[in-house]
């Protein structure tokens, strides 16, 4: 059965326009974590955190995405109560900025505390495999993000095999799609990250760029695209982490060129300029959602 890409995506509290004519939306990662791969530590202090994520609104952001949880290659799990700790009173504190709050957790229990508390969407990096978390989220009205990773964050890195990279990360999302529909979860309320950089190589993760629209096509829902400041841009370019803005900023356009209509970044900013600039030049003419 076909389906046509819906022009919204409903999060939470709000109704997203990710209509061909709209910039892509772009999310901003607040990681409260004092071990993530590109910003440990700079925002685990609350206080920090919120003055961080107030500053990526005014920037432009369009969804903020807090994450309690490093899942860098080789971390090792965290307690459900610390991963809470961190995360619920930054929701809290932004719970009225105006813009939706997404909660990137891999963990039913925190996916329920989190919607408890306002939560816009889930994010959810083992594609909600857990049995509960389906469960967990299909009662509420959040988005959910369903991303592709092979295995888990302390072994994804680990000479990760596919036979076919872009025909398991398809089927791994439709049947997590299908999963999500038949828990009685909307198709408004879904969209897809193929996972760039959780358990794939350099070559894995540039044939998937490069596939990229038909991977939207054929899936048939809006896709989330996470490259900022990943291994994949310092092996193309020989950057360390905090010198990947350039490369960062040319996947992202490369990435709403090739269809995705959310884009995950740090450097939010510099990401909003230039997609206001690639969508003013597609369009052929100055139009903007923010």
């Amino acid at each position: 059965m076909s389906h046509t890409l819906s022009s919204e995506l409903q999060c939470g509290r709000f109704r997203l326009s990710l209509g061909q004519h709209d910039r892509p939306l772009v999310m901003g990662v607040l990681n409260v974590t004092p071990d993530s791969f590109s910003d440990g530590g700079l925002f685990d202090a609350h206080d920090r955190a919120i003055t961080h994520a107030r500053q990526m609104i005014a920037d432009g952001a369009d969804i903020i995405d807090i994450g309690g949880e490093s899942t860098r290659p080789g971390a090792p799990p965290l307690p459900i109560e610390q991963e809470l700790e961190r995360v619920v009173p930054v929701l809290q504190a932004l719970r009225d900025c105006g813009k939706p709050l997404s909660v990137d957790t891999r963990h039913a229990a925190v996916m329920r505390a989190v919607l408890a508390e306002g939560a816009d969407m889930i994010n959810d990096i083992s594609g909600f495999r857990d049995p509960d978390s389906l469960a967990a989220v299909s009662d509420s009205q959040c988005a959910l993000c369903i991303m592709h990773m092979l295995g888990d964050p302390q072994s994804m890195q680990l000479a990760p095999h596919y036979n076919d990279v872009l025909a398991e990360v398809r089927d791994f999302l439709l049947e997590r799609v299908q999963a999500a529909l038949a828990m009685g979860i909307v198709r408004a309320r879904l969209c897809i990250d193929p996972g760039y950089g959780f358990g794939k190589t350099l070559e894995h993760n540039l044939t998937l760029l490069q596939q990229q629209s038909t991977l939207q096509q054929t899936v048939a829902l809006p896709l989330l695209a996470g490259l900022s400041r990943k291994s994949t841009i310092g092996l193309i370019t020989g950057k360390p982490v905090q010198q990947r803005l350039a490369g960062s900023i040319a996947a992202a356009v490369i990435a709403a060129e090739r269809g995705a209509r959310i884009i995950r970044v740090h450097d939010v900013p510099e990401t909003v300029d230039a997609l206001k600039v690639w969508q003013a030049a597609r369009l052929g003419a100055l139009i903007d959602n923010a």
